[in-house]
C-alpha cells in the first residue's frame, strides 16, 4: 500500500519533534531532576516505615486493624508528609520567593525555574510513582479508577513542568491544593480508630470545609481563571474522593456533603467574590432549626 508524500512528511515532523523533546528535556542535565525523583521515592519509603513504627507502639487502634487497613494507614501517613512538604514548597514559591517576582527578574514568568523548584517537583513525582504503584498493587482498595486518572494526569503535568522548566509557577499554584490532604487523612484515621463521634472529628470536618473555601480568597492572584480551575478541580477533587465528608452539629446530627453540595458552595463563593447576586446560596447554607431539625 503506497503512502502519500504528505503522510511521510508528517511522520518525519513528529519524529523530529520527539527527538528534540528527548534531547532537550529528558537528556539535558538529568542529574538534578532524576536524583530528586529517586530522593522522593526513598523519602516515601522512609515515611511509610516511620508511620508503621510509630503507629505500632503509640496508637492502640493500629494493632487491631486488618492487614489492608494497616497498609492504607501507612500509605496515608506517607501521603500526609508529602502534602505538608509540597504545600510548604508551593507557598514559598508562589508568595515569598523572588524567582517569580517581576521586580527581580525579566522575561516571561512562565519560563522561569531554579534548581530548588525542580527538586520540589521531582520529589512530588517520586511520591506519585510510589502511590501509583501501591494503588495498582492493591487495586481497588487504595483507590479506584478516579485515583488512577488523577495520578496519571498529575504525574504527566508535573513531570513536563519539571523537565521543561515551563509553567512552574502555575504548577506550584495548583499543588497548594494539597493543603487539604492532611485533614482528609486525619478524618480517615479518626473514623478508622472509632472516633467518629468525638470532638476531634467535628473540628476536623470544619477544618476541611474552611480550608477548601479559603482558596476563594486567593482567586485573584495572580491569574484568576487558572487559579479558580485549580480550586475546583484540585482541592475539591481531594474531598470528592472521600465518601464520608459530613457536617455534624452539636446534637450529633450528620448531613452528607455530596458532590453537588460542594460544587454549589464553590460556585456560590466564586460568584459572590465577583459581586454577583443572581446566584442563590446553596441549601447547605440555610441555618438548621435546632428544635425541629428542619431547614428554614
Amino acid at each position: 500500500m503506497a503512502v502519500s508524500t504528505e503522510t511521510v512528511m508528517a511522520i518525519k515532523t513528529y519524529q523530529n519533534q520527539a527527538e528534540a523533546l528527548v534531547k532537550n528535556y529528558l537528556l539535558a542535565d538529568p542529574f538534578i531532576p532524576y536524583t530528586s525523583v529517586l530522593g522522593g521515592i526513598f523519602a516515601c519509603k522512609v515515611a511509610y516505615d516511620l508511620t508503621q513504627l510509630i503507629s505500632t507502639f503509640y496508637i492502640k487502634a493500629y494493632n487491631g486493624l486488618t492487614k489492608i487497613q494497616r497498609i492504607e494507614w501507612n500509605n496515608r501517613g506517607m501521603s500526609t508528609i508529602h502534602a505538608i512538604f509540597i504545600t510548604a514548597m508551593s507557598l514559598y514559591f508562589v508568595f515569598w520567593s523572588d524567582l517569580f517576582s517581576d521586580q527581580r527578574h525579566t522575561g516571561l514568568v512562565t519560563l522561569r525555574s531554579s534548581q530548588l523548584s525542580i527538586v520540589g517537583l521531582g520529589v512530588s513525582i517520586g511520591y506519585f510513582f510510589v502511590d501509583f504503584g501501591m494503588i495498582f498493587l492493591y487495586y481497588p482498595t487504595l483507590g479506584g479508577k478516579e485515583y488512577v486518572i488523577h495520578h496519571s494526569l498529575s504525574t504527566i503535568a508535573v513531570a513536563y513542568s519539571m523537565l521543561s522548566g515551563e509553567l512552574q509557577l502555575y504548577t506550584y499554584m495548583c499543588l497548594i491544593s494539597e493543603v487539604t490532604t492532611p485533614e482528609i487523612n486525619m478524618r480517615w484515621y479518626l473514623d478508622t480508630a472509632g472516633l467518629k463521634r468525638s470532638a476531634a472529628y467535628l473540628i476536623n470536618g470544619l477544618a476541611i470545609f474552611l480550608a477548601w473555601l479559603s482558596f476563594d480568597s486567593l482567586a485573584g492572584y495572580p491569574d484568576e481563571p487558572l487559579w479558580l480551575s485549580s480550586d475546583l478541580f484540585g482541592s475539591g477533587s481531594t474531598i470528592y474522593h472521600e465518601l464520608d465528608v459530613v457536617w455534624e452539629d452539636h446534637k450529633g446530627i450528620e448531613e452528607s456533603l455530596g458532590k453537588k453540595t460542594l460544587t454549589d458552595v464553590a460556585m456560590y463563593q466564586i460568584c459572590s467574590s465577583h459581586g454577583r447576586s443572581d446566584v442563590p446560596p446553596p441549601a447547605f447554607f440555610i441555618v438548621h432549626d435546632r428544635g425541629e431539625n428542619k431547614k428554614r
